[in-house]
């Protein structure tokens, strides 16, 4: 139990470790579809580019110019020699500093337009999936998308590309130029250099993981102290101290290995780098400094190689964390563009909630449906379920847990659509209506209500997003919950916390009923509405919900059995099959129904 916990806590730190995708053909080309989103920028994309290589190519010129410097001073060519030199340095700084601010504006400009367009994409397309999708995937993984890798691609765009492409045109740049000065310095420093900082990538990548093991161990080790104290009375009446002390010094020994193994490879590396970098620094100079002495090149030329060098060996050293992120980039992007190529229900974002093309008057018939979720194909939760609920009336949905009453509800909302049979409105299949003008005329009030953590006329709101301040008064009184919102010092304003925390249940089923009225809706779901509800609250819900069923086809999926007694058609589902039909009365007549026994047992308990 432990390790899994401390694999979790140890996960919850490595978050920012995107997974990476390899470098090819086909992921090159996924990443390319994204390219799209930088057309309408693409002039300013392009002088970012411009300016970015201008910026690169006259860094170049730098260490010349320092050499011309020296040189300038070393063979006594004047003051007047040394003074343009130095202007000419300064002007090489100006220009840069320049066309960087140019550059960074730029791609920054475009990279946060372009990721704004891609997000609202993103975000349309998740807002507009059907439940299937949201049923096999977690939260976290959906907001990683959102979050984490369109962060990641935003990065690639305004840091990683460029300083990739940067980096090229100093490497190659560089060694053209290291060449110009001196081929046999040159063709020194490329024999050792490369190898150099292949060995040295190699050893930081090593060095990382066991970095990231010592720490999944310390993580370890940390929920046995967490679990321990939180638990301690427990430890206590076990008198498990001894127990516990050893299961951490287990653990603790973990750490220390790890640590000890760490420091080994840490001790090797610096050894390495300061032996074997340094040593081919002072190789590459000694040899310079012999070429000077036999005049081959000038002291100047040697501190512009010297100055090449460093800008050729950070070149060479950042192509490795420049690989790694373009890998985490590519595998961001295969992500993105794998939810974006979903198919996402008919929802038009240009629909607005309220309007409706195709009225539904409230006539609802189930034929022979059968259903089974796509997360679960195998288990059939509808088996030729059949009813029908005309206009206006109170039908009840009751059965045993499991028996597929709150599964109604979605196939009427359309969150799924059946395997076989027909779901019908006013004689019509569903299939023939748009999913808006369905959800515009059905309302749902859960058992479980979810409220956005803003304030109490937000959320009532929802029903209706344009409605007036008049309407939503009106909507709360009908609710029974106009009394308690004024009781609040900022009334309508009071935050409600996020899912509605600060407020009871039954503050939060009238804020749901008080929504739903405002919806003003053809079709009434309500789903257990009242089952967690103390005595008063439930008789403050149930008064509102009467006023909320009035004239509309209620379809009631009802656990306390008391509540349905009024209902015009009970129908009583098991295994996925209706079992009876009827009135309460009617039902409880029948001796070996199963309704009149779930009544029985409901009396027994209460």
């Amino acid at each position: 139990m432990a390790k899994g916990r401390a694999q979790l806590n140890s996960g919850s730190k490595q978050e920012t470790e995107l997974p990476k995708a390899k470098i090819n053909k086909q992921s090159i080309k996924k990443a390319l579809m994204l390219v799209k989103y930088l057309k309408p920028y693409q002039t300013k994309f392009y002088l970012g580019l411009f300016f970015l290589v201008v910026t690169t190519l006259s860094s170049l010129a730098f260490p010349k110019a320092m050499g011309s410097l020296i040189d300038a001073a070393t063979l006594a060519k004047g003051y007047s020699n040394i003074n343009i030199v130095a202007l000419v340095l300064m002007g090489i700084l100006l220009f840069q500093a320049i066309t960087t601010f140019l550059k960074v504006i730029w791609f920054v400009e475009v990279a946060e337009r372009s990721l704004a367009d891609l997000r609202k994409d993103t975000y349309f397309k998740l807002v507009t999936l059907p439940m299937s999708f949201f049923s096999q995937r977690r939260v976290g993984e959906l907001n990683s998308r959102i979050s984490a890798d369109l962060s990641q691609i935003q990065d690639s765009i305004t840091i990683t590309i460029a300083e990739l492409l940067r980096q090229i045109i100093t490497l190659i740049g560089g060694v053209i130029a290291l060449s110009l000065v001196s081929v046999k310095l040159t063709l020194m420093m490329l024999a050792i250099f490369p190898v150099l900082i292949a060995v040295a990538v190699f050893f930081g990548r090593y060095i990382r993981n066991i970095a990231r093991q010592s720490q999944d161990q310390m993580a370890e080790s940390n929920v046995i102290v967490e679990e321990t104290l939180q638990g301690i009375s427990n430890v206590k009446a076990f008198v498990n101290e001894a127990y516990e002390t050893l299961r951490y010094k287990k653990a603790m020994q973990g750490v220390i290995k790890y640590a000890l193994k760490g420091a080994k490879f840490r001790g090797a590396f610096s050894a390495f780098i300061i032996f074997c970098l340094f040593g081919a620094i002072v190789t590459v100079v000694w040899f310079g400094a012999s070429l000077v002495q036999k005049g081959d090149i000038t002291v100047g030329d040697l501190t512009t190689f010297i100055l090449y060098a460093t800008y050729v060996g950070a070149a060479m050293g950042s192509f490795a964390d420049l690989y790694s992120q373009l890998q985490k980039t590519l595998g961001a992007t295969e992500r993105v563009i794998e939810l974006l190529d979903e198919k996402n229900e008919d929802i038009s974002i240009d629909v607005k909630q309220g309007i409706i093309s195709q009225k539904i008057e409230g006539v609802i018939e189930f034929k022979n449906i059968e259903f089974a979720y796509p997360s679960r194909k195998e288990v059939e939760v509808l088996k030729g379920l059949s009813f029908l609920a005309n206009k206006g009336e109170k039908v009840a949905i009751v059965g045993p847990s499991g028996a597929g009453k709150s599964t109604i509800a979605s196939l009427l909302l359309r969150f799924y659509a059946p395997d076989k049979g027909e779901l019908l409105f006013d004689n019509r299949n569903a299939n023939d209506y748009t999913l808006s003008d369905i959800r515009n005329q059905i309302a749902i009030v859960p058992q479980d209500v979810l409220l956005f953590g803003g304030s109490i006329r937000e959320n009532i709101s929802y029903g209706k997003i344009d409605a007036s301040e008049e309407e939503i008064i009106n909507a709360a009184r009908q609710a029974n919950a106009h009394d308690f919102i004024s009781s609040f010092p900022e009334g309508y304003d009071t935050l409600v916390g996020e899912r509605g925390i600060k407020l009871s249940g039954g503050q939060r089923q009238r804020i749901a009923i008080a929504r739903a009225l405002l919806k003003n809706p053809s079709i009434l779901i309500l789903d257990e509405a009242t089952s967690s509800l103390d005595s008063e609250s439930e008789r403050l819900v149930q008064e509102a919900l009467q006023v909320l069923m009035k004239d509309r086809t209620s379809i009631i999926i009802a656990h306390r059995l008391s509540t349905i007694r009024e209902a015009d058609q009970i129908i009583v589902i098991d295994e996925g099959k209706v079992q009876e039909a009827g009135t309460h009365q009617e039902l409880m007549n029948n001796t070996t129904g199963l309704y009149r026994y779930l009544n029985q047992l409901q009396l027994q308990e209460s």
